[in-house]
């Protein structure tokens, strides 16, 4: 039984007539494109697609220039408000970036789709400053999950620094001046001491990762905060495709990888690419069984129903639905 069958449809809340989101088809949705202009050339998607990913220019435009003029959309509307509601408390503060998180499985897309979400809409006027953030970076260090037993669950919420990241997210969306986040390395497979990137209040932040859109962890000490990153979020998209699929698109990634970024000296995974191909794919699916998909199945999936958008794929990566939760 796959994933999305052993969960409940977030369009669906079981009550006849009635669901949370508004239901729009790959041709319903990308009727919309003409709403947004498209600075892009194909050159620019292939700098910007994940690897593995096969978006082009007119999936681009299909998917993202309606998504990009809805988020310019929701980004004025929220101007707008925190102008009137400073104007009845009678302060003048200026607005706050606008968070958007990206949510999805290990290999659905998410980075592409976080990346090419920050760059077109750092070409709208209004939303010239754009930063991306990826919650990769408050991944606690290989030692101390070695030392707490979970670098098997390497990726699940209890492998991050939680506080650390709520605290930079709040700091940011307070107007924070200046806030850094961690640098995580792919290739050494941890965080890099001493380097971070720097956030300088953006018009808008996009925040990728697995588990952006967890609620606050259960049995939270008496007295403790019970906020979540969630909390903090003004749009959220979940990138959503069936497990099967996944499943594919990470074996696929897996051996590109083997034959390019495995092979480099200090690469975590240098051991996959002195094996043959087939002993690595076998060792990279019992990864996707034991880990990424329970991982999925666990904490990633349900939080679907959280998003504000639902972005779902289908087998070649192409768009086949956007569920968009009514306001």
């Amino acid at each position: 039984m796959s994933v999305t069958s052993e969960l409940s449809d977030p369009s669906d809340p079981g009550i006849p007539d009635a669901s949370p989101y508004i239901k729009l088809d790959r041709d319903q949705w990308s009727a919309l494109a003409s709403s947004a202009p498209l600075p892009l050339t194909q050159a620019d998607v292939e700098k910007l697609r994940g690897l593995g990913d096969p978006i082009d220019l007119a999936e681009v435009d299909a998917v993202y220039r309606p998504l990009t003029a809805l988020l310019e959309d929701y980004i004025a509307t929220s101007r707008e408000r925190a102008h009137r509601t400073g104007t009845f408390l009678g302060v003048d503060e200026p607005p706050t970036p606008f968070v958007i998180a990206v949510a999805g499985s290990v290999a659905v897309g998410k980075s592409t789709t976080a990346r090419l979400i920050a760059h077109l809409l750092s070409r709208f006027p209004d939303t010239p400053r754009v930063d991306l953030v990826t919650t990769d970076g408050f991944l606690l260090p290989n030692r101390v999950l070695e030392k707490r037993g979970l670098m098997a669950r390497k990726g699940f919420p209890e492998s991050y620094d939680r506080r650390s990241l709520l605290d930079f997210v709040a700091a940011v969306k307070s107007g924070s001046e200046r806030v850094q986040a961690p640098v995580y390395s792919h290739t050494v497979y941890d965080i890099v001491p001493g380097r971070h990137v720097t956030v300088e209040r953006p018009d808008v932040l996009v925040l990728e990762g697995l588990n952006v859109l967890q609620p606050a962890p259960r049995g939270t000490r008496l007295g403790a905060s019970a906020l979540a990153v969630s909390d903090f979020i003004d749009f959220s998209i979940y990138v959503d495709a069936d497990p099967g699929d996944i499943r594919r698109w990470y074996l696929d990634r897996f051996l590109t990888l083997k034959h390019t970024a495995f092979t480099q000296p200090g690469s975590y995974f240098r051991r996959f690419a002195e094996i043959p191909d087939d002993v690595a794919l076998a060792g990279a699916n019992e990864i996707w069984e034991s880990v990424n998909l329970v991982n999925l199945r666990e904490n990633i999936a349900p939080t679907r129903g959280r998003a504000t958008l639902v972005l779902t794929k289908d087998s070649e990566h192409r768009m086949s639905r956007v569920l968009l939760r009514k306001s």
